[in-house]
């Protein structure tokens, strides 16, 4: 379950990159489709993950992914509240919850090759 949380959360975050260029390079907000489903891709990854814990345990590696892969999610929550409003995303916290769910990534890819 860790494995298919992992490929569900690359495939992730290949859309946030997507978004990221067409927030940076393009000056604007991305199309609410690609937002939306990297927001579902992203909480299916999520859900696994909690699930892939409560039935098997977690190393130190994975329980810090998983409260990491929160923080993040809930600056997507934050980010989809702008894009919902129209408004333009704010760089800084478009920046940190890439950071954010990049180290948890890392560490879910640590986890799960310590297992």
């Amino acid at each position: 379950m860790l494995i298919v949380a992992a490929l569900l959360f690359a495939i992730a975050a290949v859309g946030g990159l997507a978004m990221a260029y067409i927030h940076f390079k393009q000056g604007r907000n991305p199309p609410g489709a690609v937002a939306a489903l990297h927001g579902i891709l992203a909480a299916t990854a999520l859900l696994t993950l909690i699930w892939a814990v409560i039935q098997s345990g977690a190393t130190s590696a994975v329980a810090w992914a998983l409260g990491l892969f929160v923080a993040a999610a809930l600056g997507g929550l934050f980010l989809a509240s702008y894009h919902v409003r129209g408004q333009r995303l704010p760089s800084p916290v478009v920046v940190i919850h890439a950071l954010v769910a990049v180290a948890a990534f890392l560490l879910l890819l640590a986890g799960i090759t310590a297992v």
